[in-house]
């Protein structure tokens, strides 16, 4: 029984280090990358289809992405859609390519950034407490109920403890990594 609700708090906090990858690959750094575009979606004959479906996407030089639709008419609706999603960039056109320039970040806007980075890594280790406390008050029903030994209570907060500590490190790394690229010039 211990074992599948640490199991279960491992998974959660997984899922949560996880997630908080996905968000910082979306923030913009000096350096370009697609996943700016993933959230991105584009009216493809009657459907909403994410970008990557519609066009190859690329990235040739470190402050630009190319967007190749696979039919040209496609060009009109993917700048629009760029447009209306509000990630700061501008797409341009040469009626085959759709070429998207990230400005170079001033000082100011990367500490910004940084600071935006912290307070989502901070979000994500309450997060990862909450999922502790939550394990250990399920622990303690069980010796409550004596389903569990006080020793095995004992035992099962201490590796819980031990697997939030571990988790909020990668958090930690996480930032530190996300924290450099953004400080890159």
């Amino acid at each position: 029984m211990t074992k599948d609700i640490i199991k279960d708090m491992t998974d959660h906090m997984v899922k949560t280090i996880d997630t908080l990858r996905r968000e910082y690959a979306k923030i913009r750094t000096g350096r370009a990358t697609t996943a700016l575009l993933d959230d991105i979606k584009i009216d493809y004959y009657g459907n909403a289809s994410p970008l990557s479906s519609v066009a190859t996407l690329a990235v040739p030089e470190a402050r630009t992405i190319t967007i190749s639709p696979w039919e040209p008419k496609m060009i009109a609706p993917i700048e629009k859609a760029i447009l209306n999603a509000n990630i700061g960039l501008t797409p341009s056109n040469d009626g085959r390519l759709i070429r998207l320039v990230l400005p170079a970040l001033t000082e100011e806007r990367r500490k910004d950034i940084v600071k935006d980075l912290k307070k989502k890594a901070e979000d994500d280790r309450i997060a990862l407490r909450n999922i502790r406390r939550d394990a250990i008050d399920k622990l303690k029903k069980l010796e409550k109920d004596k389903k569990i030994t006080e020793d095995e209570l004992k035992k099962s907060e201490k590796e819980v403890q031990d697997v939030t500590d571990k988790h909020v490190a990668k958090v930690d790394e996480v930032l530190a990594h996300k924290e450099k690229e953004v400080m890159e010039v």
